[in-house]
């Protein structure tokens, strides 16, 4: 999966043609199709993970469908918590999205709390039972360093939030932010036998 998005600079499509054309270079430079400036060489990337936090919220849509247009190209997303997300709303809602990496971090507003689990269940529900994807995955800081707010102690991950969200058919997994920080904590290797 190649990322596009992130909280670093502000981005944007300036009409559904410019979604498009960058569909087109996606295709060609990263995924099934031709180049001669293919960043990565030969590999060739399966899917485009969109990660959109910043910049304006108009053409994603069109983005998602000029890709599934081509031989198939996974579609996953990473949308905020607080429902609907104001990026993604439109490209999600299109239905053309395998999974759904939810964001309950750096949102207090719909993260898990042991004071109101409420907040979180509501959020999840909502997500899973709105959203037209494959697999929503509940994703978490994998450390307390690794985001502002949001981190769950693994046993609480275990005991209180996975019995809950594998409820749901669409249920995939968890995700985690980052990978840096997991392999400090050990956060993965303490939960997954619960996943």
């Amino acid at each position: 999966m190649l990322s596009i998005g992130g909280d670093s600079t502000s981005y944007s499509f300036s009409s559904s043609g410019d979604a498009r054309k960058v569909a087109d270079y996606l295709w060609n430079n990263f995924l099934g199709g031709r180049s001669n400036t293919r960043p990565l060489g030969d590999a060739i990337l399966d899917g485009i993970d969109f990660a959109i936090i910043v910049g304006s919220t108009q053409y994603y849509d069109d983005l998602a469908i000029a890709l599934s247009s081509k031989t198939k190209v996974h579609l996953t997303a990473a949308p905020q918590c607080p429902f609907p997300d104001k990026w993604l709303s439109a490209s999600l809602n299109t239905g053309l999205f395998d999974s759904v990496w939810i964001q309950f971090y750096n949102n207090p507003v719909c993260e898990y709390s042991t004071r109101d689990p409420n907040s979180f269940k509501s959020s999840w529900t909502q997500w899973t039972q709105s959203i037209p994807a494959g697999k929503f995955f509940d994703g978490l800081p994998a450390s307390k360093d690794a985001a502002n707010n949001g981190h769950i102690p693994a046993e609480v991950v275990k005991s209180k939030v996975l019995p809950f969200v594998k409820m749901s058919p669409k249920y995939g997994g968890i995700m985690l932010w980052d990978r840096y920080h997991d392999k400090l904590s050990g956060y993965s290797d303490a939960v997954k036998s619960s996943v």
